[in-house]
């Protein structure tokens, strides 16, 4: 039985990849850092059957230890502060966490499990100001935010160790992933609940911010079986990971309202609170390299996403009501 620790485990891609690596037999630890407060809503259903362990990006020592206690065949890190917004309001937080803790986590494999397969969250808003479009593994990274910066930094830290200390650390660069379980911060999230309070008469309106941004968004649920499939690779290799569609927030927004006979235009605000102070445009991806060497592909399409997100809101929210 192999080991995987999960960093970030609670969140939306820690539930999803721990759910894919119990059906394949292996024993799968989840990392958690100690807080007063810790939901395990994502993982309720499968949390008998896995471990959850304390540890800290930010912190060396319980790193160190997790390494030598469990010698793990895999570690993915998907811990990060991942809201955008958030890391202009906390730079050196982003920062800590999400490019610090990556080397933090990287020492700890190289010193006292250097078998153990590294797979590093890397993200699309590393290329920020677009050089080409699409975007694919070798075009130049541009970050546009706090957020963005760290993940360069977490990404290319990556990249030394496994050239420098011969370990299989790799990066996967993937491109906006939603699903149900997406926190509601984030602006695919907040359009389908906002849509289904609508509907169901909670509220009236709907404030967003830039609606011509354009993001290529796939489901949650396909990506971890491309950050797995990048661990059983022979090589370790980064890889791009996307639709190759992109689609605008308003059209996220035509096709979420339009699924409960709703017209979006009645009830988007556009609110310059939420507006970047700089902006991303456009990204898309070219995922051709995974797809051919890895056999990767996305199973769930931008409508089936969008109706997805919606009918769980809708169902939720029908309970919380009654």
């Amino acid at each position: 039985m192999p080991t995987a620790i999960i960093t970030g485990i609670t969140g939306q891609d820690g539930s999803y990849l721990a759910e894919l690596l119990l059906s394949k037999g292996y024993r799968v630890i989840g990392m958690m850092r100690r807080s007063s407060v810790v939901t395990f809503e994502r993982i309720q259903h499968i949390q008998d059957q896995i471990e959850i362990i304390q540890g800290d990006l930010h912190d060396q020592s319980s790193l160190m230890d997790l390494m030598e206690q469990y010698k793990p065949d895999e570690v993915y890190n998907l811990a990060a502060q991942s809201f955008v917004p958030t890391s202009w309001n906390q730079p050196v937080l982003t920062g800590e966490v999400t490019a610090l803790g990556v080397t933090r986590m990287l020492e700890a494999i190289r010193l006292l499990s250097p078998k153990t397969r590294y797979y590093q969250a890397s993200s699309s808003e590393m290329f920020g100001k677009v050089h080409e479009v699409p975007q694919k593994e070798t075009t130049p990274f541009y970050p546009r935010s706090p957020y963005g910066v760290a993940k360069v930094y977490g990404h290319w830290i990556t990249v030394n160790y496994r050239e420098s200390y011969n370990l299989f650390a790799v990066s996967g660069i993937l491109f906006n992933h939603e699903s149900p379980r997406r926190g509601t911060e984030f602006v695919t999230r907040k359009i389908t609940d906002g849509a289904a309070r609508i509907k169901l008469g909670i509220a009236k309106e709907l404030r967003l911010g830039n609606l011509e941004s354009r993001r290529d968004w796939g489901f949650a649920g396909d990506y971890v079986d491309a950050m797995y499939r990048l661990l059983q690779n022979d090589q370790p290799q980064d890889f791009v990971v996307g639709t190759n569609k992109n689609h605008s927030v308003r059209e996220f927004c035509d096709k979420a309202f339009s699924c409960l006979d709703l017209d979006y235009k009645e009830y988007v605000v556009q609110d310059p609170r939420f507006i970047r102070p700089v902006e991303v445009d456009l990204l898309v991806a070219d995922s051709t390299r995974i797809r051919q060497e890895l056999g990767w592909a996305p199973i769930v399409d931008f409508d089936g996403l969008v109706r997805m997100m919606v009918d769980a809101d809708l169902v939720r929210l029908r309970k919380e009501i009654t």
